[in-house]
């Protein structure tokens, strides 16, 4: 008999996964019947992404498991009615995308590449860098994205400095945890990353008080979530000088709306949350596998935590 797996992202995605998905259950030899509209009852995996219009999971009965295509789940972990194992999306394409923007950026900075794009107007400005060894770059969040961005930093030379809320251990990299560790991380960094999951304790984790241990001038850059930045307190670290520059690709509401203070801020490069977007191809693989490890009684990967929210 086949598998009942309802589609629950935006219907403007379907088109995109469906295909993917399709190709991927037939490479796991797995008979699924993949559908936007299967009837609640009948359902046995749910494919999850936000503004899909699902929020309430009770009348899915039969279903063993919801597979979310975000790595973020935030907009579903508190949710009463999910009462089935969570899994978020960790997946090859969504990682190497987020080690390309994250290097990608912090490299612009850290060579001060704006003054010659941005500054094409006659005059002669030759500043040196520090090489990366004397740059000390801080990575909050240890996780699948977090570990991939500070090891291939450090790997370009930076002086990493990682933390997280629980222990890790990387080679090369300082790593450091709880919140005595948050501060020790931050004091006198010069470019900052923020890649945390967002739960009530991450939510407006960078705050005026942190903001102030870092490095005069430092960068402050955010692709993880919105909400981990007290918006106030970064515009008001750019205004007075403390902050040289925050470059963000994920905001509390998005679009970012046309007037947000942030489009006509100097200091402030916006990127609209492309940094880890998830892709078909790849996503529908983890899909694949983890519906054919239920169907085998093994594990699901990537389960979420409901006590820590990821």
């Amino acid at each position: 008999m086949a598998i009942n797996t309802l589609f629950a992202a935006p219907l403007h995605l379907w088109d995109n996964y469906q295909g993917p998905l399709t190709q991927a259950f037939a490479a796991h030899g797995l008979d699924v019947a993949l559908a936007p509209d299967h009837p609640p009852a009948t359902v046995d995996y749910i494919i999850h992404g936000p503004g899909g219009g699902l929020s309430d999971f009770s009348a899915f009965t039969r279903a063993k498991a919801v597979l979310n295509l975000w790595a973020g789940v935030e907009a579903i972990t508190g949710n009463p009615t999910l009462t089935i194992p969570l899994a978020r999306m960790v997946d090859t394409g969504l990682t190497q995308s987020m080690r390309e923007w994250v290097c990608g950026h912090v490299l612009r900075h850290h060579l001060g590449m704006d003054v010659h794009i941005l500054g094409q107007d006659g005059q002669w400005r030759k500043t040196l860098p520090p090489l990366a060894p004397d740059r000390p770059v801080t990575i909050l969040g240890l996780g699948e994205l977090g570990r991939a961005c500070a090891t291939s930093l450090a790997g370009l030379g930076f002086a990493v400095t990682g933390w997280s809320r629980t222990a890790h251990s990387l080679p090369g990299i300082r790593c450091l945890h709880g919140d005595d560790g948050l501060s020790e991380a931050l004091a006198g960094a010069q470019i900052v990353v923020t890649l945390m999951p967002l739960t009530p304790q991450t939510e407006n984790l960078i705050n005026t008080a942190r903001l102030a241990l870092l490095a005069p001038g430092a960068v402050l850059i955010n692709p993880g979530r919105g909400a981990l930045i007290d918006d106030a307190a970064l515009i008001a670290a750019l205004d007075n000088g403390h902050l040289g520059h925050a470059t963000l690709d994920v905001f509390r509401t998005e679009p970012l709306p046309p007037h947000h203070p942030f489009w006509a801020h100097p200091r402030v490069t916006v990127t609209p949350h492309i940094a880890a977007e998830t892709r078909p191809e790849s996503a529908a693989s983890v899909i694949a596998e983890n519906i054919r490890r239920s169907e085998a009684g093994e594990p699901l990967l990537h389960l979420v935590d409901r006590t820590r929210g990821y």
